[in-house]
């Protein structure tokens, strides 16, 4: 069975007023052991990445200010959390996960992280609730070490991957690949190898015929030897802050269609959750436990 990273330390506390839905990382995999989709003995909790590990993409001097929590309120607000030291060590754990998914995805085809998918974290700031980029970090370390010499980052996120084109706009290693709302956050893309947007109230239709049209385009032009999938279910039309106009079938089928590709192709993909903002609770839960629920169908 594929491995799952998770550790109590994903758990994070916000104000009260605070619309950042927190509680989906402790409820997602109650959700899934619940239904018997996993058991606990996928679970894994993942230590922190060293200085040394996140250097290879951030820059020192933005990690001395985390360290030191001296951020200027532009700074802090720009990231749209507190920034407390707890954070930052949860951002360390979340990132490290996603680098051990990296590892189990070469063992067993497919690893998940509940957390992670931190794709507007820039080398030098944070951005929209990411602090660390955890894709940009798995990439930069596994690339060298030699262990991939050509990674695919698919970001369907509604939100384009700002942080994570910018730090790879000259890295022919990583292709990225964002399909988001044109419309939507950031207000100024950066621009991935591949950007499509798409308009305010795109469905299930339009969202998926997308998909399979580039998808397999850009796999076989590209031949990547390891994938990092962001699926983020704040396309759903329930959401927000999505703009989309996605059912929860049709989010499951972009992320069936994803898994197929990657398992056709003998490619191994390692997946962050991203975001979700739903105004039920229980539709963020279902949306992402469909992403568990698929790679399930998929794989075994």
């Amino acid at each position: 069975m594929f491995k799952i990273a998770f550790s109590p330390v994903y758990k994070y506390k916000l104000p009260d007023n605070h619309r950042f839905p927190m509680e989906k990382y402790e409820l997602i995999p109650e959700q899934l052991l619940y239904e018997g989709t996993i058991t606990k003995d996928q679970f894994f909790h993942p230590d922190q990445l060293t200085r040394d590990e996140l250097l290879q993409t951030h820059t020192a001097a933005y990690l001395d200010k985390l360290e030191t929590l001296d951020l200027t309120r532009r700074e802090q607000r720009d990231i749209g959390f507190p920034v407390r030291k707890d954070l930052i060590e949860r951002g360390k754990h979340i990132s490290k996960g996603t680098l051990m998914c990296a590892e189990y995805a070469a063992q067993d085809g497919v690893a998940m992280n509940i957390a992670g998918g931190t794709h507007h974290a820039y080398s030098d700031h944070g951005e929209g609730f990411c602090v660390f980029n955890d894709f940009a970090i798995a990439s930069h370390i596994l690339l060298s070490k030699g262990t991939y010499k050509r990674i695919l980052i698919i970001d369907l996120d509604v939100h384009q991957g700002n942080g994570t084109a910018r730090i790879f706009q000259d890295n022919e290693s990583v292709f990225t690949l964002s399909v988001h709302g044109e419309r939507n956050y950031p207000l100024r893309k950066e621009k991935s190898d591949l950007d499509i947007g798409l308009p305010d109230k795109a469905d299930d239709n339009l969202y998926l015929k997308t998909i399979t049209e580039h998808l397999p385009k850009t796999i076989e032009q590209f031949k990547p030897e390891f994938i990092f999938y962001l699926a983020g279910v704040d396309v759903l039309e329930t959401d927000k802050l999505g703009r989309l106009s996605l059912s929860k079938t049709g989010c499951k089928h972009r992320d069936e269609y994803v898994f197929s590709l990657c398992k056709q192709y003998d490619i191994p993909v390692a997946v962050s959750m991203g975001g979700g903002y739903s105004l039920k609770l229980s539709d963020i839960i279902d949306a992402h436990a469909n992403t568990y629920r698929a790679a399930m169908d998929i794989y075994y």
